[in-house]
């Protein structure tokens, strides 16, 4: 009991301490998206250059679906050389190889190689691009996002949520894992200069292996951090932090909490725990609970995707814990990329809906589909 006690007095305390230092937080299970803990997380803000984790997300699907290879050439335009700082310094009429424009934006954040790629993978313009982003944002599940640009210079209504950085980062991560590697390289030369990724959690936190970083004077520092430990892999994001040192301790305080919570390192600390809801005093959110509810079942011709996973044992256990808190019958399906997904089918329109709503608030992530 002492150890539980102390577990909610550290959490309290961070909360406290550093809700001033940041805008919004957020640490979930990648596997099964499950939210450990998170402070406005639904609460719109800048992206910044997190957003070109979408932009990636989109060149994975081209190299997968073959319209892209990694030793393509891309064009550079006049004005992806106009692009402001981070960048890369190309030239117009230049190119740059598939797989070095990858690097560049994951590991340097560069926007003249974010804006390259948005042209060469939709007519040539980044406007057409952005548009793209955000149909596929909302088709994954991303509610409260649009994207304006593909490297997330500032624009009023650039905008997202800690819970959607979550959910596309999840996104990559089951997708495209034969990609995932990009988003852990600390280091990487191009024409003779070395670049180095701002993700001070690479290499000084345990198990961490990506993900990536932002900044504007809008949206401040953000971060977007995975790591794995005892079989669990775990994914922080951390918006409008006042700096690149708050940026990165909050991040790792915020997968620190994580694993705690699942017992890697330490007691498991079990949902009837944590069932306390927000007040004035206590900045904790409410954690998922364990109670089992029902909606009523109404056939049609709408589905629930409560996520997609690479093993059958992860999806399988998700689809017990969907029942668990829904009490609707989850299958495990497999797509042509070898995913397994969670679908609950036939429902109608609003039993879909019901279904969804109630899956959230216990901390699952899903999207309804025709």
């Amino acid at each position: 009991m002492k150890r539980v006690f102390a577990f909610f007095i550290s959490v309290f305390t961070l909360c406290a301490a550093n809700a001033a230092d940041y805008r919004a937080v957020l640490v979930a299970d990648m596997d099964s998206g499950r939210v450990l803990y998170q402070e406005n997380a639904n609460q719109m803000n800048y992206p910044a250059s997190l957003t070109k984790i979408m932009t990636l997300y989109l060149t994975f699907d081209a190299l997968e679906h073959g319209r892209l290879h990694l030793d393509d050439y891309l064009i550079v335009s006049k004005y992806a050389t106009e692009a402001q700082p981070v960048k890369l310094g190309l030239t117009a009429g230049s190119k740059i190889k598939v797989e070095d424009a990858i690097k560049a934006v994951a590991v340097h954040s560069a926007n003249d190689v974010a804006r390259v790629l948005a042209e060469n993978l939709k007519g040539g313009k980044e406007g057409n691009f952005a548009t793209l982003m955000t149909r596929v944002a909302n088709e994954i599940g991303l509610e409260h996002t649009n994207f304006e640009n593909s490297s997330g210079l500032p624009n009023d209504d650039h905008m997202s949520t800690a819970r959607d950085i979550a959910l596309l980062s999840m996104a990559v991560y089951k997708h495209f894992p034969q990609y995932w590697k990009y988003f852990g390289i600390k280091t990487w030369t191009y024409n003779g200069k070395t670049y180095t990724n701002g993700n001070r959690l690479l290499g000084s936190y345990p198990g961490c292996d990506g993900m990536k970083t932002g900044f504007t004077n809008k949206s401040k520092y953000s971060l977007v951090a995975t790591a794995n430990r005892d079989g669990y892999h775990l994914i922080a994001v951390v918006l409008g932090a006042e700096n690149k040192d708050v940026r990165a301790n909050t991040a790792a305080k915020m997968l620190n909490i994580g694993f705690k919570k699942l017992g890697v390192g330490g007691t498991r600390y079990t949902e009837s725990m944590h069932t306390s809801a927000p007040t004035n005093s206590n900045p904790m959110v409410k954690y998922a609970t364990n109670e089992t509810k029902t909606v009523s079942y109404s056939s049609g011709s709408v589905g629930v995707q409560c996520g997609a996973f690479s093993s059958y044992e992860s999806a399988n256990k998700q689809a017990a814990r969907v029942y668990q808190v829904t009490g609707m019958t989850a299958n495990v399906e497999r797509n042509d990329a070898g995913l397994y997904r969670v679908r609950i089918n036939g429902l109608s329109e609003s039993a879909a809906q019901s279904t969804k709503s109630m899956a959230g608030a216990n901390g699952i992530d899903c999207y309804t589909f025709h």
